[in-house]
């Protein structure tokens, strides 16, 4: 289900997902680190994978029993602002 404030991401299984692609290795890790920081900042972390310029992140809310919420949406907005 996507809306206009999580545009390129899907809800997969009861989560938001988004596979993001990079020129290179640093520049995803680039990103990711900008992403640790919003997400620390907002107590609102993420479960993401990476392997050299391909990050997949997955967003729910764990003290809501892992479910989609509007904090997901929120962080999946503000994550692709860093993206633009």
């Amino acid at each position: 289900m996507n809306n206009s404030n999580t545009k390129g991401w899907e809800e997969i299984d009861g989560q938001l997902y988004r596979k993001f692609v990079f020129r290179d290795f640093s520049e995803a890790f680039g990103f990711m680190t900008q992403v640790a920081l919003l997400a620390e900042k907002a107590d609102h972390h993420p479960t993401w994978h990476n392997t050299y310029n391909v990050l997949e992140i997955w967003l729910t809310t764990h003290d809501e029993g892992n479910v989609v919420t509007g904090r997901d949406r929120i962080m999946a907005a503000t994550i692709d602002r860093f993206f633009e």
